[in-house]
This record gives structure tokens, sequence and C-alpha cells, in this order.
């Protein structure tokens, strides 16, 4: 119960200790997810993207510099995550709103129109929230995409890497852990992420383990990671 009290604490810390350095730009996004330039019929088409849980940007700003007929909605748990966005020199007000917003609690549509997104990315953010609130999550996303409009998710997948370097004593439930800092990582099966989005009304078109190798050429480590990456389709009425 504390953790959950201080989880909006405990990242705007994390934000406050790394700033904008932790994470590197994802500019694998656009290559691993098509959809984000094939949601639309032609090049002269508005993509409305939300990336839900943006963090500092390292998603929201190579995709702008990436498409140019494109309009993100953005927000984050932290709002000192939210004011390093505003303050990077890419940030527009005319091709980004950025906001802060809890997930589990804030409607999003109060900031976004309700069915006006094309697509929306949950990229390594459900992890970080209760799994008894990721339902939460998916219905609140689900009420601003238009009908037929995508989820676009990748998280860590259950028996990865970071999984198996926890200790006992950081479990909090079934693939549920605590970070030293606070933070909290729950690592998916396709099976539970599935029954998710299902669930909220969602039809599953790819969900999928994918691996990948971490080297780390100073200390000679090569570890194995492990993501779940998916993609959910909003029925339509």
């Amino acid at each position: 119960m504390k953790l959950e009290r201080d989880a909006q604490r405990n990242w705007d810390l994390f934000y406050k200790r790394n700033t904008t350095n932790f994470f590197k730009d994802r500019h694998w996004t656009s290559r691993e997810f098509e959809e984000l330039k094939t949601c639309r019929q032609s090049d002269s088409e508005r993509l409305v993207l939300l990336e839900a849980g943006c963090g500092v940007g390292n998603c929201i700003f190579p995709l702008l510099e990436d498409q140019d007929n494109i309009f993100v909605y953005a927000c984050d748990f932290s709002p000192r995550a939210v004011d390093f966005v505003k303050k990077n020199p890419l940030y527009r007000a005319d091709r980004c709103s950025v906001f802060q917003c809890d997930l589990t609690r804030d409607d999003l549509r109060h900031d976004v129109p309700e069915g006006s997104v094309d697509a929306a990315t949950l990229i390594f953010v459900l992890s970080a929230i209760h799994p008894n609130k990721m339902a939460l999550v998916v219905r609140n996303v689900h009420r601003v995409l238009k009908p037929g409009g995508a989820v676009l998710f990748r998280d860590y997948g259950v028996h990865d890497h970071a999984m198996r370097r926890f200790k006992a004593s950081s479990k909090l439930a079934d693939n549920f852990y605590v970070r030293q800092d606070g933070t909290r990582s729950y690592f998916f099966s396709k099976d539970f992420l599935a029954a998710l989005f299902l669930e909220a009304g969602f039809c599953c078109v790819v969900n999928e383990y994918v691996q990948r190798e971490t080297v780390n050429k100073k200390e000679g480590l090569c570890v194995a990671r492990i993501f779940l990456q998916s993609k959910f389709i909003k029925l339509q009425l």
C-alpha cells in the first residue's frame, strides 16, 4: 500500500536523479511498429497518436522528426517528466500536446477528444502499474481511440533477464517486483495480456515474445532479454 501511495513520488524522484539521461531515444519504434505509418490511408492524412506514459520524450521526438504529418498527445505520471518534454528544444505545441496524467484514475478525455486517436502506444508503461489497476488503464485508452484504432504494446516478458535478477525479497506478487528505488515492474505472459485487452473491447492481432541480446562490452556480458510485443484493435461498433 505504501508503494502504491508513493508511486508518483518515486517516479518523480527517478527523473530528478536521471533527468533526460537514463533512457535512450527509441528510434526503433517506427521500424518495429509499421502501424505508425500505415494507420493513415495517404501521406497527406494526419496521424493522431497517443503516447501513454511518455517519460521525457524518448519516443515522441524521434517520431516527430521522422514523420511530418503527425500530431501526438502524450502524458506521464510524473510532473517532472512532463516538464522535461515541454523544455525540449524539439517540442512544438502545434504538433504535440503533453500533460500529466494518472492513467489509473484520470479520464484521458479531459485532454484528448473521445474517439479521436488513430494509434496509442503503451511501451514499457503498463509494467510499472499494479496488476489490479491495469484494466483501468486499458479501458481509459479504449475511450479515446477511434473504432478500428490500434494499441501498440511492448513491455517486459516473463523470464526476462531483469526478472531473474530480482531477489525473492523484492517480489510483491506473481511476476510483480519492486526495485531499490521504489518503482515497480511487472513481467507479462501472453495469456494475461490478451485477456486484459479482450475484456476491454479489443481484438488481438499480434501477441508474441521478442527475444533480444543486450551486450555490455565493458563488462563482457551478454544477457537474454525477453519482451512481449503486441497489437490490439478497438472493435468497431
